[in-house]
């Protein structure tokens, strides 16, 4: 009678095919969720920075109460202040509000943007503290196009 099972050779035989797959998938795992948090980010900075444009463009209007102009040149003064509101010049008592809450950095895993105000630099690091101009991630890793995430 022939005994039933597998070999020692069998075994070990099938053992390489599957680490030489796992080789394979653990790399490819990685670049899944780093695509994952890059997409996060873009929509975090799309959404910041839509919140800015739509402040100013209200401010342009003169259809907000906007601190100090000749500082801030129509954009908001901190990032808090899109979620805490101003208030309308139209109507008495209503806050315009232009975040719900600021967006989570998926790449730095806080809520600390990086800011610039529109009389810094455009590769500014240190934010000049009149406005809130543009947001960056203070992430210095390289996004899977080669692009800094700083730079995005």
């Amino acid at each position: 009678m022939k005994d039933k099972g597998f070999t020692y050779v069998e075994l070990i035989a099938v053992a390489a095919i599957l680490s030489v797959l796992a080789m394979a998938v653990i790399p490819l795992s990685y670049t899944v969720v780093k695509k994952k948090k890059e997409i996060e980010l873009m929509y975090a900075l799309r959404t910041i920075r839509t919140a800015i444009d739509e402040y100013k463009k209200l401010a342009d209007a003169k259809k907000i109460k906007v601190e100090n102009p000749l500082t801030t040149l129509g954009y908001p003064p901190t990032l808090e202040t899109l979620v805490e509101g101003v208030e309308a010049t139209d109507k008495k008592g209503l806050k315009i509000k232009f975040l719900r809450r600021i967006p989570w950095d998926p790449m730095t895993e806080s809520f600390d943007w990086g800011l610039r105000s529109y009389q810094d630099e455009p590769d500014s690091e240190t934010w000049g503290g009149q406005n809130v101009y543009d947001v960056y991630t203070r992430s210095l890793e390289v996004g899977l196009n080669g692009i800094p995430y700083r730079k995005w």
